[in-house]
């Protein structure tokens, strides 16, 4: 089975915001945006929410997408932005991510970025930081995957450059119902994929509306 680039459980505003600008971002407000746990509550309401302490939870759709963002994921790309708050060069190597010592992600994860540092590892997730293009760094990510499916972390603009350059298979994508007015927008409209991609709209009780893309 051919190995696919996938867009998970992305979240993004009615509005198509996924992210504030990067002068919005900060330790305190990583997505840069006001109140920016509204975009993913629905996640978070999940019986199957990874960090959930308590019991309980939603099941039905909302917990389908939870349960199904680790599926077949050999490896994630994702952008500098995603990774940490810092601009231009690195000033040392201590920042380690946002996610603590044991990162969600449980894969090699490859960071684009114009400034490269050494490789490290916390508990199962290994961060590697490259300069290439869409294409160059996606063959790295598919040889660490090892046969498995490359997830396309974000942000928002590491996933218009995999779009731009046609490298994305399936996405999912939930629409919160809430607007920002400013930020960085995955699209104006998500009608402007369609020349490249079958597109389902799946309204969930819990408010948000899930985007399911898939190539033609």
């Amino acid at each position: 089975m051919a190995q696919l680039v996938r867009v998970q459980n992305f979240n993004v505003s009615s509005d198509g915001i996924g992210a504030g600008n990067d002068a919005d971002q900060s330790l305190e407000n990583p997505f840069g945006l006001p109140g920016p746990e509204r975009l993913f509550g629905w996640a978070g309401a999940t019986a199957s929410w990874p960090m959930r302490t308590d019991p309980g939870g939603s099941r039905g759709l909302d917990d389908y997408f939870t349960r199904d963002y680790a599926r077949n994921i050999g490896a994630e790309i994702m952008g500098r932005n995603k990774f940490g708050p810092q601009r231009g060069p690195w000033l040392d190597d201590e920042w380690r991510g946002w996610w603590g010592d044991e990162p969600p992600f449980h894969t090699p994860v490859f960071v684009m970025t114009h400034h490269e540092r050494p490789s490290f590892t916390l508990s199962d997730t290994t961060f590697h930081f490259v300069d290439g293009a869409p294409a160059t760094v996606l063959e790295q990510a598919l040889e660490a995957a090892q046969g498995k499916d490359v997830r396309l972390g974000g942000g928002v603009n590491t996933i218009r450059q995999f779009l731009d350059a046609d490298l994305v298979d399936t996405m999912h994508v939930a629409v919160s119902p809430l607007k920002f007015g400013s930020g960085v927008r995955l699209w104006e409209s998500p009608d402007e994929l369609l020349d490249r991609f079958h597109m389902e709209v799946v309204p969930s009780p819990s408010g948000v509306t899930h985007h399911l893309f898939w190539r033609r």
